[in-house]
């Protein structure tokens, strides 16, 4: 149970089960559901998509409002429903031309022209909603929002909402998922926030004469977050930081990292549907199992050789063109490799030339399928992860649980989360350093030489097994940052 119990309101672009694009979607269907554990009360808000299947969570009207927008009062639809077994309320903000579309934010690789227009009016709509839920008996302590979409929710309770009660004592906290990704915007188009133009500074929101919607969340939040310390760290250095680094560095003193967790009802091979054969750390002997009928469904002999997955969107931000380079010296190995993916167009084309060269060695699946996801985690001997950056990453906390071995590039949160064989008494992985073919190609040399060590094998997979990756951990963090800024918000 939490020191004290805080009422939360957690805003976000996009939330499993109801949208999703990645991983941000996780840690906002998850983290709510771990702070609840601990006795806060938490209300989601996210929009309301076309995609979302509303009857499956029970959403119904709850209220009409207008949102005002530079262009005049928007009307919106907010629908309620539940979700989890702890029934978290879920607030689904709705304006058909707005969110009735295929996608969240884009089409054919492009971002939708008004995207400004939309998450403005998103973001408006919550500030809007803090007196509504007031009137139902419900005043948030804290609103904790997630990337560009959301950032707004920052600004505008200490500029446009300053005077509004509910909005005034609010403490505030966002969490950056991946900075690569900042809302920039047309600086003709700023009015459309209904800021004023003494924020549209180098000082303030204005950036290289853009707007920049994250940096408003950088500027204006109480507290900072970012998904493992050693992102946190990265993001204030050039190399990561995408132009706010210098941001970054002189808000460290309220940034802090925390690694995500995983939903270990969801990522549990002892009871995972999706598996042919279930398995724990107490009774191992379904993994091999699993292995046999991955081989069956991707078309490989069933041999007991090292099988290596990825399972990655297809870019060279995930290393994915490293594997590309390797695979023709994987396949002198004795062993198979599986991919599951999809993304860029050149890799993907040199992907499925890699698996006509050698169709017995190399499975592949161009596209996502959840349930071959899981397979793969529970079918797999060495999970591949060499990211040239990586926030966090969730693929590696899945191959812990699962017990398949990962390989990873030591930045960002795969360096928080995998300890290095050779680097660390109890080690659950592998790492290297330079972000090159060479380097992960003695890596997976190193850990073939391991693999024919029954012992040892099994050692590294006991200790990746037994480690927490569950949101607990994570979640009383949170807890703990959200205490320390109601002990400082009137």
């Amino acid at each position: 149970m939490a020191h004290k119990s805080l009422n939360i309101l957690f805003v976000s672009p996009e939330a499993a089960p109801f949208a999703k694009t990645g991983g941000l979607a996780d840690v906002a269907g998850a983290l709510p559901c771990a702070l609840a554990k601990l006795g806060h009360q938490v209300k989601l808000v996210i929009p309301r998509y076309g995609s979302i299947d509303g009857t499956a969570y029970g959403f119904k009207e709850w209220l009409k409002m207008e949102v005002p927008s530079a262009s005049g009062m928007i009307p919106a639809v907010v629908e309620r429903g539940f979700f989890s077994e702890d029934r978290i309320p879920v607030l689904a903000v709705g304006h058909d031309p707005f969110f009735a579309r295929a996608s969240l934010y884009g089409e054919g690789g492009h971002d939708y022209p008004d995207n400004l227009e939309r998450f403005t009016f998103f973001c408006r709509a919550v500030m809007e909603l803090l007196p509504r839920l007031a009137q139902d008996g419900w005043t948030p302590d804290l609103l904790h929002a997630h990337d560009w979409q959301s950032a707004l929710c920052m600004v505008y309770p200490r500029t446009l909402y300053a005077q509004l009660p509910e909005a005034n004592h609010l403490g505030t906290v966002f969490t950056i998922h991946n900075i690569g990704y900042q809302g920039h915007f047309s600086a003709a188009d700023y009015h459309k926030t209904g800021l004023g133009m003494d924020l549209f500074t180098p000082a303030g929101l204005e950036f290289y004469k853009k707007l920049n919607l994250m940096k408003g969340g950088l500027l204006f939040a109480d507290r900072l977050t970012t998904v493992s310390p050693t992102y946190s760290r990265e993001i204030q250095t050039p190399a990561f930081g995408f132009g706010l680094e210098g941001v970054v560095r002189e808000q460290a003193d309220r940034l802090v990292g925390i690694v995500n967790g995983i939903d270990t009802d969801v990522w549990d091979p002892e009871t995972d549907h999706y598996l042919t054969s279930r398995y724990s750390l107490a009774k191992i002997d379904g993994k091999s199992i699993c292995k046999m009928a991955l081989q069956q469904e991707m078309h490989l002999p069933v041999r007991n050789v090292p099988l290596l997955v990825v399972i990655s969107r297809l870019s060279d931000q995930k290393g994915l063109d490293l594997v590309a380079d390797i695979v023709p010296d994987l396949m002198t190995e004795e062993l198979q490799l599986v991919l599951l993916g999809s993304g860029d167009p050149d890799l993907e084309a040199r992907f499925r030339s890699l698996h006509a060269q050698w169709p017995q060695k190399f499975g592949l699946r161009i596209g996502f399928d959840d349930g071959l996801a899981h397979r793969l985690q529970a079918g797999g001997d060495l999970l591949l992860m060499p990211s040239r950056y990586e926030p966090c990453g969730l693929s590696q906390l899945y191959s812990l649980r699962y017990g398949t071995v990962p390989i990873v590039r030591q930045t960002g949160g795969l360096a928080d989360t995998v300890a290095a064989y050779g680097a660390s008494e109890d080690p659950t992985g592998f790492a290297f350093k330079e972000a090159s073919a060479g380097a992960l190609l003695a890596t997976v040399r190193t850990a073939l030489a391991v693999y024919v060590h029954p012992k040892r094998w099994a050692a590294l997979m006991q200790a990746g097994m037994k480690t927490d990756v569950s949101w607990a951990k994570s979640a009383r963090a949170y807890s703990d940052l959200y205490e320390q800024i109601a002990r400082v918000r009137p």
